[in-house]
């Protein structure tokens, strides 16, 4: 066998694997581009490899029954938001708490060591352009407001009536908050006051319906994508609202859905898919054609144990709420334009 012929076996092989969804709409260049010239590599962790990984399965008691705030670990990390490469923001739903994390030291802010500040059921986060935090508690059915020096702490919109709100986004484009309410499979759209302004969606099987969605990330653009967990996809909607499109299914293999948690994008439009049963992340094209996978099993570096929310920042670092690890797991994706 040539190489010459032995390179295409292989780039067609590549091919064939590659179409396990939406195999129709997969480009040779499409195939080129990611397996040949992409990568996505490990580059580091919260908190940081020396740390004791026992020492993060204590403590939480202590804070639910006591009100103790001797926390400097994670305890089922769900949720994190990169504000630069050495500073991030992560919801612990173990410890009920939010987490600042800088150059790879835990903390958590004074307001929120008080007892009274613990939270049962924290989901997921959004950063607004004035620096002020909003996170949702599922249970409490709330959207809670964190300033930006942490000094104060209240409801955003103590008025407005929420059911399983979950994932939670800021659009950028429209100044609107976008806000995922599990229970009634809607997504209510609010306003920079918390006021909704309108709501997408019902329970069902078609385009722009939804059967306990859960996660949301809104690009630069103003693309909004959901992921629509028990009908196995992910919906991909514009900044109006209007659908656009969606891809996936339930499987076991490659390119298949078993548990979507969350969604995000990078800066070159491939959409990622973290999968809790699957402990890994796949990586789709702008029409929902697999590409690539990376992750399993485990507890060594580039391995998962049931991970949850991802965020993706303006260069391209992929950051995992590695959740059943205690951790967060950096990647970079090098990409050769």
């Amino acid at each position: 066998m040539t190489r010459t012929f032995k390179y295409y076996w292989i780039i067609g092989l590549l091919f064939l694997s590659v179409g396990t969804v939406n195999s129709q709409d997969t480009t040779y260049v499409d195939v080129l581009d990611f397996f040949e010239l992409n990568r996505v590599q490990w580059v580091g962790q919260i908190p940081p490899l020396q740390e004791d990984i026992k020492k993060q399965k204590k403590g939480w008691f202590k804070r639910l029954v006591l009100g103790k705030s001797e926390i400097t670990t994670f305890q089922k990390p769900v949720h994190v938001i990169a504000t630069s490469h050495e500073t991030s923001i992560v919801l612990d739903q173990g410890n009920g708490t939010v987490f600042f994390a800088e150059d790879g030291e835990l903390k958590i802010p004074k307001l929120l060591k008080k007892k009274e500040a613990y939270f049962s059921s924290l989901v997921s986060a959004c950063l607004l352009p004035n620096k002020e935090l909003l996170f949702t508690d599922s249970r409490d059915n709330k959207i809670y407001s964190l300033s930006e020096d942490q000094k104060t702490l209240r409801l955003f919109n103590d008025s407005l009536v929420l059911s399983q709100p979950t994932g939670i986004a800021y659009s950028s484009l429209k100044n609107e908050i976008w806000v995922v309410e599990t229970a009634k499979h809607q997504i209510s759209i609010l306003n920079d006051k918390g006021e909704r302004i309108k709501t997408i969606g019902q329970r069902g099987m078609g385009e722009g319906e939804f059967n306990f969605p859960t996660s949301i990330w809104i690009d630069k653009k103003g693309m909004v994508y959901i992921v629509d967990a028990i009908n196995y996809r992910i919906q991909i909607f514009d900044d109006a609202g209007n659908f656009v499109s969606m891809f996936g299914e339930n499987g076991n293999g490659t390119g298949f859905l078993a548990r979507p948690k969350g969604v995000a994008t990078d800066r070159h439009g491939h959409i990622y898919v973290v999968d809790a049963l699957f402990h890994g992340v796949q990586i789709f094209d702008a029409q929902g054609n697999y590409l690539y996978q990376f992750g399993k099993q485990g507890r060594e570096t580039s391995e998962f144990w049931m991970p949850s929310g991802i965020f993706i920042d303006a260069t391209d670092h992929i950051y995992i709420a590695d959740s059943y690890n205690n951790r967060i797991q950096i990647f970079e994706l090098i990409y050769k334009e």
